[in-house]
């Protein structure tokens, strides 16, 4: 899984053998569980709950609307039933994209508000365009983990002022750029079993690249109205595209 893939590995067979990565599965272990029937899956408020904010998210939210329109034209289309999954996961985590299964997993017992739900989206949404869009090795190539990490801490809002404020993190001068690469290292350690130094080398040695890459916002939503005017823009471009 990115968060933040499926198959777990086998267990070690012997004690003290070095565990398997399991790529972050250990996170989302409703994964590895049958599907529950709709009766059942109504009956808990927060499958109910994740499944209206979802639905809010992609109704309302310009973050959304504009990479699941750039995904329709790169030749892949999102169905809400297929590509969203809400399910329980572990403490530390929001949501994860399945690169196995091209789903996006929503965490329904740690997403409770709207605007909570709007970044998990966006942020899982810009993996999945990532995932489109190119041949992007999940599993084995970590440089290629850390790009889409960068691009969607870049680009969902996770480092917006306000959030960073809400994180009792200030700073003024490259203060983006730093919770940008803190955030990617800490959701590539959360899926990868790797050294801190290793996930740190990955980042710095792509960070320029992938921070600079804005596709396809073309800017850095810093806010709604950005995501807004790059969404309006998107879509005049397309139009122009179109009179050539």
């Amino acid at each position: 899984m990115d968060q933040g893939e499926r198959d777990s590995p086998p267990a070690a067979e012997k004690k003290g053998a070095v565990e398997e990565d399991d790529f972050g599965y250990r996170l989302f272990p409703d994964r590895n569980k049958k599907p529950q029937s709709f009766l059942v899956r109504s009956l808990f408020t927060f499958h109910n709950k994740c499944q209206v904010m979802l639905r809010m998210t992609l109704e309302t939210s310009p973050y959304a609307q504009l990479l699941l329109e750039a995904m329709k034209q790169s030749g892949c289309t999102v169905f809400n039933d297929r590509h969203f999954s809400c399910e329980n996961c572990d403490g530390c985590v929001s949501g994860g994209f399945d690169a196995a299964t091209s789903q996006i997993v929503l965490c329904q017992n740690n997403i409770r508000q709207q605007s909570h739900m709007n970044r998990v989206v966006t942020h899982e949404l810009i993996h999945a365009f990532d995932h489109c869009r190119a041949h992007v090795d999940w599993f084995k190539n970590v440089k290629h983990l850390a790009c889409s990490e960068i691009r969607a801490a870049n680009l969902s809002g996770d480092c917006t002022l306000m959030n960073e404020i809400a994180r009792f993190k200030f700073g003024l001068k490259g203060h983006h750029q730093t919770c940008v690469r803190d955030r990617a290292i800490r959701s590539i350690l959360a899926v990868r079993k790797i050294s801190k130094e290793t996930a740190e080398k990955a980042v710095d040695e792509v960070f320029d690249a992938c921070f600079n890459d804005l596709e396809p916002f073309g800017r850095i939503p810093h806010c709604k109205a950005d995501a807004k005017r790059a969404y309006r823009d998107f879509q005049n471009r397309d139009r122009y595209n179109a009179n050539l």
